[in-house]
């Protein structure tokens, strides 16, 4: 979108990028009166007609995202053997190679194909003698970090930290969107079950029903995906065409998931979205999942259903819905 950045729509009432509603948080974040209740009403417009929109005000500084892309880049630029001996766990943590994962639960597209990007895995920092680790709970393990990469690892804890301090100020907007009080998420992303992952899509030219990521939709609450210059992203919101994400500098795109969409008795979307990399130069992407702890048990949220409108999903356990969701998509995981 020529001549439109995150600086320029700062402080600006609510537009939209090429169809993307854009949410500024400038004001919430920083506790001006009735702005968390002007941003639930936007978030459910975003939520009920696309599921997809753009934030900005966030604070998260530039130069701190630059620097996740680079460790990216400096990531996947190692040997083939360096980065196969962080080989994808039972805990979703380390690397997957190119083409070891396939999108199994596409419903709208035949993916017959694997997906051609690799990318490595990381989850909240843990020491061998956290309890979690001890007694080997699924997806709560310690992370693999590849040796002869100084500064990657710092890098990467402290945008995680920065990152789920930001998601955590997003609850109460969710809240408010679904009519529920401001702390109702709280406690249920009390260590929260977090991912980010630092994606590597060649460009190429692509067969049919090939793609870098195939048609899908995430299995969690919230994805937040810094801002990239190199297109090649697209959604489809439920009844519309493909729709291509429009770079907007400084700014995160942010989806919900099925658990969110669950959790909302259908009434949230979980919107389909799909990469392929035809720009001429890699693209790089680090996509944030902030879903709740793996213990939670996701069952209709009591402003959701009604006499009128039963809960449509049995309750379901997050970590089984998420390991499910995995071993489907990831034909490397051990």
């Amino acid at each position: 979108m020529p001549g439109l950045t995150a600086s320029t729509m700062s402080g600006r009432a609510q537009q939209d990028a090429a169809g993307f509603p854009v949410l500024d948080l400038a004001g919430y974040l920083s506790g001006a009166a009735g702005e968390r209740e002007r941003l639930a009403s936007e978030l459910h417009r975003a939520l009920t007609t696309v599921g997809f929109f753009f934030i900005v005000g966030h604070g998260i500084s530039q130069a701190q995202i630059d620097a996740v892309f680079a460790q990216a880049a400096r990531f996947h630029a190692l040997p083939t053997a360096a980065k196969d001996r962080l080989k994808f766990n039972k805990h979703n943590i380390g690397y997957v190679a190119l083409g070891a994962g396939r999108s199994r639960s596409s419903a709208i597209a035949k993916v017959a194909k694997p997906n051609l990007n690799a990318a490595f895995f990381m989850k909240r920092e843990r020491a061998p003698d956290d309890p979690d680790v001890v007694n080997d709970v699924p997806m709560r393990g310690l992370n693999q970090w590849p040796d002869g990469l100084p500064g990657f690892r710092e890098t990467l804890i402290g945008y995680f930290d920065a990152m789920e301090a930001l998601a955590r100020r997003l609850l109460p907007l969710y809240a408010g969107a679904l009519g529920l009080p401001a702390p109702w998420f709280d406690p249920h992303f009390a260590d929260a079950q977090i991912t980010l992952r630092l994606s590597h899509y060649p460009s190429t030219d692509y067969v049919d029903e090939q793609y870098g990521l195939a048609p899908h939709t995430d299995a969690g609450f919230m994805t937040l995906l810094a801002n990239n210059d190199v297109p090649g992203l697209s959604v489809r919101p439920d009844g519309r065409d493909w729709m291509a994400v429009p770079d907007l500098p400084g700014a995160f795109l942010v989806n919900s998931g099925d658990i969110l969409r669950r959790w909302s008795n259908d009434r949230l979307l979980s919107t389909a979205h799909r990469v392929r990399n035809e720009a001429g130069r890699a693209r790089y992407a680090i996509p944030f999942f902030y879903d709740p702890r793996t213990d939670v048990t996701i069952e209709c949220l009591p402003t959701c259903c009604g006499t009128e409108d039963p809960p449509r999903h049995a309750p379901i356990v997050y970590g089984d819905y998420l390991g499910a969701f995995m071993a489907r998509n990831y034909e490397d995981r051990a």
